[in-house]
């Protein structure tokens, strides 16, 4: 295995400390992977414009690759951008799971299937501690979506400290949100240039979650 990866990006807190992880040890990321919605101007999941996209791929200086895909061809797309990666030298693709089996093997089953290696540096780890990593690192992650089953939308917009993720726990939720009970969009950290410039002035509501507008 050469020293070079892809990571799956999500924006998160997790895909990040995966990341720096991997810097600290000595790899080089040659590009973020990130899935877009066809017919939007976001990415699945975490709702990220492509201004923000952008200013992350300058500050951090690496490059993105959009997946832009439906729900139908999410995984077809997913593994021929793998294959992008590789051409751009990664022989291996970096997740951000911590211990959600069904998650791991999905992201297994699309490296293996475009030829490349994959690693889990978060994985089976205790997920409060490595949200306490990710603030003790120095990373800012702000809430950008939460499940209305579990938290309401006064969280978002928030960055990430101890004291919220005890509120957090008071919620009933998953300190990390690994559940899906949160995401985060991580702003500025110390492997990036520049922090990202963000406003949260107003959010929507889709699918019982609310999004914070950025």
């Amino acid at each position: 295995m050469n020293n070079k990866f892809v990571l799956s990006y999500s924006g998160g807190k997790d895909c990040l400390l995966a990341l720096y992880r991997k810097i600290q040890e000595g790899y080089t990321p040659v590009a973020l992977l990130t899935t877009v919605k066809k017919n939007s101007d976001e990415t699945w999941t975490h709702g990220l414009s492509y201004d923000l996209l952008e200013q992350v791929s300058k500050s951090l200086e690496l490059p993105v690759i959009y997946a832009k895909c439906d729900v139908s061809e999410y995984e077809d797309v997913f593994e021929e951008k793998l294959k992008e990666a590789k051409e751009m030298g990664a022989s291996f693709v970096v997740y951000g799971d911590i211990d959600i089996e069904h998650h791991r093997k999905w992201g297994v089953d699309r490296a293996e299937n475009a030829g490349l290696n994959y690693e889990f540096p978060l994985w089976k780890e205790d997920r409060e501690k490595l949200v306490y990593e990710v603030i003790d690192s120095g990373f800012k992650a702000v809430i950008k979506k939460v499940n209305l089953d579990f938290m309401s939308e006064d969280f978002l917009g928030k960055t990430l400290t101890k004291e919220l993720v005890q509120k957090i726990k008071l919620t009933g939720s998953d300190p990390c949100g690994e559940n899906g009970e949160y995401h985060t969009f991580v702003v500025d950290g110390p492997i990036f240039d520049y922090k990202i410039d963000i406003k949260h002035d107003n959010f929507k509501i889709e699918n019982n979650c609310a999004l914070s507008i950025m």
